[in-house]
């Protein structure tokens, strides 16, 4: 019930070229519960009587040792996407804006399609977190409080928006936004610009 044997046994089973027939995998020398039933089901699939057992040097064994197929290769772990709200795997249209990694994210029908670097606000000028529809969208707009360029705005809660920074662009994150949601990437928010529409969904989550 145990043994060198037993471990031939579950390498058969575990690489039969029919299926595998030892899901949890060859490794072991104890004939358990598993072993036994996956031993069944070959029995079954070949033509023998299916009681789960099986005898050393046999034409049974001979034939099962002969359906042994290569090691099959360890699956390749699944990539991980970005973790983000459910609510910007929405349908439609979506910018997911995450303080965690300073990403803006672009969804269209819960598929990422872009992503580029993204600047936040400053404690003193926090961007407000939560679920937002884009109101006004501007391509050539100017902040007349702060004097500078907002180019491409998209706003979604009051006087913030998603905008192209010329600063965030030279500084880079040495410095912090007055609450909007800045981008750096000039050609890929002037490709988001013409793809948001008013009403579409914004998400800024951390």
């Amino acid at each position: 019930m145990s043994g060198g044997d037993v471990s031939q046994l579950r390498v058969a089973l575990d690489r039969n070229k029919r299926a595998d027939y030892l899901a949890g995998g060859s490794a072991g020398r104890k004939f358990d519960s598993a072993t036994k039933d996956g031993l069944k089901r070959w029995q079954k699939a070949a033509g023998y009587q299916a009681d789960g057992r099986i005898t050393v040097g046999t034409k049974e064994w001979q034939k099962l040792r002969s359906e042994q197929g290569p090691a099959r290769p360890a699956p390749k772990p699944k990539p991980k996407g970005p973790s983000v709200p459910a609510a910007c795997k929405v349908k439609g249209r979506v910018l997911c804006a995450s303080k965690k990694d300073d990403k803006l994210r672009y969804y269209e029908n819960g598929s990422l399609k872009m992503t580029i670097d993204a600047r936040f606000g400053c404690a003193s000028d926090r961007t407000r977190e939560g679920t937002f529809t884009v109101f006004r969208k501007v391509r050539n707009d100017w902040s007349y409080l702060y004097d500078t360029p907002m180019k491409f705005s998209m706003y979604f809660s009051g006087g913030q928006a998603v905008h192209y920074s010329y600063d965030f662009k030279a500084r880079g994150y040495n410095g912090c936004s007055h609450g909007c949601v800045n981008t750096r990437d000039w050609s890929r928010t002037e490709q988001l610009f013409a793809k948001i529409r008013v009403g579409d969904r914004v998400v800024v989550h951390r």
